[in-house]
């Protein structure tokens, strides 16, 4: 696993190798001058011992200030490149993050909720730009200064070197004991702040209904036991680390306490000069800093381990429904014809059957109603045209081609779907109207608004077209946003038009006018429309009831309602509550 994790984290910086690359060089620069200087500082302390010159002394002075101010430019240099290919990693995996997003099908989505994506395209993503960043920086950094000081160290004096270097595997064990908990604990913190983001997420979309049923203290009382759980997760990764890191900031200066106590030993016996001793100490003092900064170091690593497998386990998904290698394009023009052959589906974990052999063919410019109970399947059937499920192949055909071996963008391009809840962007009426084709001009808007019987309307608001409708639509009234769903699906100007209930929220008689439209004129479209609506269902070329996934009745409304069957029920149930209105 930890393999693995490496491997994802080397891909990451594949593309940004020569940045990278650069920036650890320069730090393998710094940290070459930084074992120079104290030799330099040893052989000017040896001599001035046999000969004091106050020359010698700003000399020595000038040439440090020097090299030191040579150290913090290329030092910062190294800075600003290893912590900027960071952020490109970061701008790479948000990028490649939501564009997997969108190749996913709306299932997953249903199963993986809002808030606890959106924290895994934001905190896990920054977490490892974090560990690309500053831990890159700080192992590199600690690398460099171990390889180039210990051998000038043990050059120097080899047993004052191993004495003062003893404790540290005593540092290195430490980090380990702590490794697997600091890295379980920051997943517990990971997940608790994606609980806490759903539950924000979730209330800033339904605030109305919250206000509604006055729960107001209700969700104060989650989002307060939420946020509690996160604190408590918070404060424990940050005991564990207030533990570890003094403990290796202990041990790195009882080194230097020992290089101290030894050293002054050695002096007197003549084992190394004065300058060998203070370089020796300014050797260990460097490598202080390095040692207890491994500590935060893992805590960076810790980090982005917990957030790679967490970003990993969304770019790892395959999408189920996608172009196969042979997928072909649709032959155009498209005329809208759809045939079903036994087209059965069942949903993943049921064991009942959504659609069971279902088969019909709808001719191009027809339009059809299918009505019938909720949980018949009307809705199934709906998304199984735009391929939205995964069905089996040789099931349904648009003009006689395979949907599951037409490239999707052919096939969702042919069919303009206006689901059950009508979604709007907060933007602007024009906008939400031609979000399919964004090019397009005012007229065009305006003829798909008037074809959905929602341009008077449109016009009494005081900015007209350029109103913002707010969050999901929330201006709008429920007729006028399914109204403006429709006029979008509309400028579309796609062959097959799926309504899915799509104006159960707007009155017969503009229901009924909405058909008209749609059925007329030379170019008239494929019209599945799907509604509990029975006066405008009846208008339909013909009418498809379903019933337990199947369906059972095929006909015009004057046939059906010829035979005794659920279309006549259904219609007898409807024609008492027209009365009873």
């Amino acid at each position: 696993m930890a393999n693995s994790r490496l491997q994802k984290l080397f891909a990451y910086l594949r593309p940004h190798a020569t940045q990278a690359s650069l920036g650890i060089l320069a730090l393998l620069i710094v940290n070459g001058v930084g074992v120079y200087i104290p030799l330099l500082i040893r052989d000017s302390i040896d001599e001035l011992g046999i000969t004091f010159s106050f020359d010698r002394i700003w000399h020595l002075v000038l040439l440090i200030l020097i090299l030191a101010s040579l150290m913090w430019v290329i030092r910062m240099a190294s800075r600003i490149l290893i912590f900027g290919v960071g952020r490109r990693v970061e701008f790479d995996l948000k990028q490649k993050i939501f564009q997997h997003l969108l190749t996913l099908e709306p299932s997953y989505f249903s199963t993986n909720t809002a808030g606890d994506l959106i924290n895994r395209a934001t905190s896990d993503v920054e977490n490892i730009r974090r560990l690309v960043g500053f831990a890159v920086l700080s192992l590199a950094n600690t690398l460099f200064a171990y390889a180039l000081t210990l051998p000038v160290m043990m050059l120097l004096n080899v047993r004052l070197t191993l004495m003062t270097l003893a404790v540290y595997p005593l540092m290195l064990i430490t980090v380990q004991l702590f490794s697997d908990k600091l890295r379980n604990q920051q997943q517990v913190v990971q997940e608790e702040l994606s609980n806490l983001s759903e539950l924000i997420q979730e209330d800033m979309s339904g605030i109305s209904l919250i206000k509604i049923y006055a729960q107001e203290e209700n969700e104060r009382r989650a989002f307060r036991s939420l946020n509690g759980q996160l604190l408590n997760a918070n404060l424990n990764l940050a005991r564990t680390r207030n533990i570890l890191f003094p403990l290796i900031e202990a041990l790195a200066y009882i080194s230097l306490l020992l290089l101290l106590w030894l050293g002054s030993g050695s002096i007197d016996r003549g084992a190394i000069t004065i300058g060998d001793f203070v370089a020796l100490i300014l050797y260990a003092e460097r490598l202080v800093f390095p040692t207890a900064l491994l500590g935060f170091t893992i805590t960076a690593y810790q980090r982005g381990e917990v957030s790679i497998d967490r970003v990993e386990s969304i770019l790892t998904i395959d999408p189920k429904i996608k172009d196969t290698p042979e997928a072909i394009a649709l032959p155009q023009p498209v005329q809208g014809q759809l045939t079903a052959r036994n087209l059965s589906y069942t949903f993943p974990g049921s064991k009942i059957p959504a659609l069971q052999e279902v088969n019909f063919t709808i001719e191009a410019g027809e339009t059809v109603a299918i009505v019938g109970a909720i949980g018949s399947g009307k809705s199934t059937l709906a998304n199984v045209l735009p391929r939205l499920l995964d069905i089996e192949s040789n099931q349904v055909f648009l003009d006689g081609y395979d949907i599951t071996k037409v490239c999707l963008s052919d096939l969702r391009g042919a069919i303009a779907y206006v689901p059950q809840e009508s979604f709007l962007f907060s933007t602007s009426i024009k906008n939400n109207i031609r979000y399919g084709c964004p090019l397009s001009e005012q007229s065009e808007v305006e003829y798909a608004a008037k074809q959905a019987q929602i341009e008077s309307e449109i016009l009494n608001f005081p900015q007209q077209y350029e109103t913002i409708v707010g969050e999901r639509g929330i201006t709008l009234s429920g007729g006028q946003r399914q109204r403006m769903a429709l006029a979008r699906a509309l400028l579309v100007d796609a062959p097959v038009l799926i309504l899915d209930d799509a104006l159960s929220s707007v009155d017969n008689q503009t229901a009924t006018q909405i058909l008209k439209n749609l059925s007329t004129g030379v170019q008239r479209k494929t019209v599945i429309f799907i509604s509990h609506q029975l006066s405008a269902a009846a208008t339909a070329d013909r009418i498809f009831v379903m019933e337990a996934g199947h369906i059972i009745q095929m006909g015009t409304h004057t046939e059906l309602l010829q035979n005794p069957g659920l279309y006549r029920s259904l219609w007898s149930q409807h024609q008492i509550e027209e009365v009873l209105h």
